[in-house]
């Protein structure tokens, strides 16, 4: 492992932990909405039963009072019959009665019609208290427990950004601004480890002369894919010579000795 690589390696670890929680708080509002979506329509129920109760209510008043009103009137009408001198008088009185009648028993209908849609409605919104109720309970529950999650996160966020914060300063200047401007470009992770010949970042073969200078780690190298920095996890690994330079290495030592 490259030791310059070392703090950046545990930097990247806490910035993924980091923004991974930031994630997770970032998706509470919307749990939290979904959560009072019951809520919601269960009010809304409510209030539009109660709206029809009371629209409901006032037809069928104004129903009663123009049913007694026609009940006044066909009370009049009888009361002039006695006034009636001829027979034809009579049969166009009968006739104005029969039509009156008619139009109470209409009247009536609409009553009983608009009394019926009242206890309809008194039922369905029955219900919805029914729904609101329990709706408000398991609303109140999981805001509780998303309320205790936020400040749990909250709380671990704190102390994992004051470790950046100090681990941040134990790095490389140049080192980190490097890590930072990929860290923005790339929007996850700007070191990638190499393993088997492969950059874990783009999951894509290295050049061979790449790995060997990466397992030697005498510099920081970059993926030439997508440019993350690489690591290998393991001990530097030491310079393969070739063999003209193995036996020139061996005579130098030769002479020395002697």
């Amino acid at each position: 492992m490259n030791p310059q690589l070392l703090p950046l390696i545990e930097l990247q670890k806490l910035d993924l932990r980091i923004a991974d929680l930031k994630e997770r708080r970032r998706k509470i509002p919307g749990r939290l909405d979904s959560v009072e979506a019951p809520v919601r329509d269960a009010r809304r129920l409510l209030q539009e039963a109660s709206a029809s109760i009371d629209s409901l209510t006032k037809e069928r008043r104004s129903q009663e009072k123009d049913l007694e009103a026609h009940e006044d009137r066909i009370a009049k009408m009888r009361d002039r019959a006695a006034q009636l001198k001829t027979n034809q008088e009579y049969q166009a009185h009968l006739f104005e009665v029969e039509l009156a009648n008619k139009k109470k028993g209409e009247i009536e209908e609409r009553i009983l019609l608009v009394m019926e849609q009242v206890e309809q409605a008194q039922k369905v919104s029955a219900e919805a208290k029914s729904q609101l109720g329990q709706a408000e309970g398991a609303f109140a529950k999981e805001k509780a427990a998303l309320d205790e999650l936020d400040r749990t996160l909250a709380a671990e966020l704190a102390s994992l950004e004051a470790q950046q914060q100090e681990l941040s300063g134990k790095v490389d200047k140049a080192l980190l601004a490097r890590y930072d401007k990929l860290k923005a470009t790339r929007k996850d992770q700007a070191l990638a480890q190499l393993k088997d010949g492969i950059c874990q970042g783009c999951r894509l073969h290295l050049p061979p002369q790449l790995v060997s200078q990466v397992k030697r780690a005498e510099d920081v190298y970059a993926c030439p894919y997508c440019y993350r920095m690489l690591y290998w996890d393991g001990e530097p690994m030491a310079e393969v010579k070739a063999p003209a330079e193995r036996e020139q290495a061996q005579n130098f030592e030769v002479g020395e000795s002697v």
